[in-house]
C-alpha cells in the first residue's frame, strides 16, 4: 500500500481488526519512509451483472431503481421498508448466485414479481399489469386466478 504522504511503497501493516459484521476490515499501517501513519479499509466488492434490456442496451444494476418500482406497486399497501429491503436483498442474492455478467430484464422482473408475490398479492397484480403489459380485462383476471390458487394450495398444505 502506498503511502498517502510521501508516496513511499514501502508501508507496515500494525494493527488488523475486523468489524462485528465481518463485513469490513480496518487496518492500521505505517509508512517505512516517512513514519505516519494512516489507516485502509478493506471490504468485499461485488459486481452485480449488467441488465439487458428489451432493446439491446445494457444497463447498471440500481438497487434504487428497483426498490422504486417495488415500492409504486406496494403504495398503500401494509408492507415494512424492511420486508422490502430483505426481499431486494434476496433478488441480489439470487443475481449473484448466478454468476453471470449479464441478465436479461425480463429474468430480474420475474425474480421481482416472485418477491412482491410473497410480499403482498395486490402489489403483485400491479407489478404484473405493467410488467407483462397486459391488453385486457381477460389477463388481469388470468393474474388474479394464479394468485388466487396459490394462496388457496399454500392453505390446502398447511391443513
Amino acid at each position: 500500500m502506498k503511502c498517502p504522504f510521501c508516496g513511499t511503497p514501502s508501508t507496515q501493516v500494525t494493527d488488523t481488526r475486523e468489524n462485528d459484521e465481518g463485513d469490513l476490515i480496518r487496518r492500521r499501517r505505517r509508512c517505512n519512509e516517512c513514519d505516519k501513519r494512516f489507516t485502509t479499509y478493506e471490504r468485499i466488492e461485488l459486481k452485480m451483472p449488467l441488465v439487458v434490456k428489451k432493446n439491446g442496451s445494457r444497463a447498471e444494476y440500481e438497487r434504487e431503481k428497483l426498490f422504486g418500482s417495488m415500492k409504486l406497486s406496494l403504495r398503500k399497501r401494509p408492507v415494512t421498508a424492511e420486508s422490502v429491503e430483505a426481499a431486494l436483498d434476496r433478488i441480489e442474492g439470487r443475481l449473484l448466485s448466478l454468476g453471470e455478467r449479464e441478465i436479461p430484464s425480463e429474468k430480474l422482473g420475474e425474480l421481482v414479481m416472485r418477491e412482491l408475490k410473497r410480499l403482498d398479492k395486490i402489489a403483485y397484480i400491479r407489478f404484473a399489469s405493467v410488467y407483462r403489459n397486459f391488453e385486457d380485462a381477460e389477463e388481469f383476471s388470468e393474474a388474479i386466478r394464479e394468485v388466487s390458487s396459490t394462496a388457496r394450495n399454500r392453505n390446502s398444505k398447511r391443513n
